[in-house]
């Protein structure tokens, strides 16, 4: 984890108490980076974490999957022959708009 620190100068024992601190407190989160920013009597601590993996989810014939190398043969053609949707922003059309 990386310590950084913003405005004074802290010892090496001090970042790793802050570090091990933040570790205890937030077990279950990664946190890659904490800055300290002291503040008269306290310290103010910004935690930095990467976020979790993210795995793409899909409903694709009726069945939500994230990559379809479990899909047989049948499955992988339905796949193939199904209709797909374009996503993209609509065109704008540059002629007015004739309300009635």
């Amino acid at each position: 984890m990386r310590v950084d620190v913003i405005g004074e100068v802290f010892t090496e024992e001090e970042k790793q108490a802050y570090a091990r601190y933040v570790r205890q407190n937030h077990p279950n989160e990664r946190i890659t980076r904490i800055v300290l920013k002291p503040e008269s009597d306290y310290v103010d601590i910004d935690m930095f974490d990467d976020p979790p993996p993210f795995e793409r989810i899909r409903r694709i014939t009726g069945y939500l999957v994230g990559t379809l190398d479990r899909f047989n043969d049948a499955k992988l053609a339905e796949e193939a022959d199904r209709v797909k949707h374009d996503v993209s922003e609509p065109e704008q059309d540059e002629s007015p708009v004739q309300e009635m």
